[in-house]
């Protein structure tokens, strides 16, 4: 049975993010928090969120493809933010909609931090897909 994107009535419809995801079978890949680092493990794009969100969801295709898997079988991605403030959505949102499905995007949460694991990184995006 292929992943079920569910826009239950009684919750505001967000074309951001898909308040209920139902999967089943298959295999479940867990990735873990992606970090605006290239393959060699330098920073990319310090000071810069859209430059560092773009880098992060680069190596969550990566990391997907590793397992198989691709933005469309993503069912959840959790987002950290340094500092977060609401203007920082928009940069992160505009990114974001270049790799996730506009119909069917995962469910979402976005959490702003006080830090990362690294001074320099602004964000951090892990992201669990089912390969149906």
């Amino acid at each position: 049975m292929p992943n079920r994107f569910i826009k239950p009535e009684g919750l505001s419809n967000n074309p951001a993010y898909t308040h209920v995801v139902a999967a089943s079978g298959g295999t479940t890949v867990y990735i873990s928090g992606q970090v605006a680092v290239d393959a060699s493990g330098a920073t990319v794009g310090s000071g810069d969120l859209e430059a560092q969100t773009r880098q992060v969801m680069e190596n969550l295709q990566v990391a997907l493809a590793a397992a198989g898997a691709t933005f469309d079988d993503v069912v959840k991605i959790t987002t950290y933010v340094v500092g977060y403030e609401p203007a920082m959505r928009a940069v992160i949102a505009g990114v974001r909609g270049s790799y996730l499905s506009g119909d069917n995007p995962p469910a979402s949460t976005l959490v702003g931090v006080q830090a990362l694991a690294a001074p320099e990184w602004l964000i951090e995006i892990e992201a669990v897909a089912v390969i149906a």
